[in-house]
């Protein structure tokens, strides 16, 4: 395994044959081993990191996601976007267009619905969902990431099918997408199919990275 410049470990250097499943299967299972207090401590350093961010500080729509299965947990990162008095959004499952998203207004305390998978959402009936581009910053969920900026997610899809517009657009490029990360969810480098959306960047407790634009 190589270092990362903060402590050694990552990035992983999985066996050339491990499979996307398998992958998914090896690294889920280290991030849920951390502990309760290494969650929250991940947390609250991403929350500083892009706190500090050109792209977090003009932003004024920012999407995000509510964390599961050991993600980084944005909320965080979300209150201090709501003091500041930024909107932000959270995913809703999109009723037409197939494994895609919409975005509905989320403020700190709203009620949440479970939808057909049963993972909470906002109500689009309380709030008009808006469309991806209409953000600012997105920030997505990951299993793993490597130098590219390449993204492997949890397999449906739903991230790739609502960015799929990004890979038309030469110039205007909206949202920002920046994948919240655990650092042991770093790799050397991940396959890439013609319908990945590579993400702008991938905040971890450890490092900002950076890539190169899409």
């Amino acid at each position: 395994m190589a270092g990362d410049g903060a402590g050694g470990g990552y990035p992983l250097s999985p066996p050339l044959d491990t499979s996307p499943r398998q992958l998914r299967r090896a690294i889920r299972q280290a991030r849920r081993a951390l502990t309760p207090r290494e969650q929250r401590a991940h947390a609250v350093a991403v929350a500083n990191r892009l706190g500090r961010d050109p792209r977090f500080l003009r932003a004024a729509r920012i999407g995000a996601y509510l964390a599961a299965d050991g993600e980084i947990d944005p909320l965080p990162l979300l209150r201090v976007a709501i003091a500041a008095g930024k909107r932000c959004y959270l995913p809703v499952l999109h009723p037409f267009a197939g494994p895609s998203l919409w975005f509905c207004e989320w403020r700190d305390g709203d009620p949440l619905v479970p939808n057909r998978f049963a993972i909470p959402e906002p109500s689009p009936r309380h709030r008009p969902p808006r469309c991806a581009w209409q953000l600012d910053l997105l920030l997505v969920p990951l299993v793993a990431f490597d130098a590219r900026g390449n993204r492997l997610g949890m397999g449906g899809g739903y991230y790739d099918r609502t960015l799929a517009y990004l890979r038309h657009r030469a110039h205007w490029r909206r949202p920002t997408v920046i994948g919240l990360a655990h650092a042991l969810q770093r790799v050397d480098a991940l396959p890439k199919n013609a319908w990945d959306i590579p993400v702008d960047g991938v905040i971890t407790e450890r490092a900002m990275h950076r890539f190169t634009p899409r």
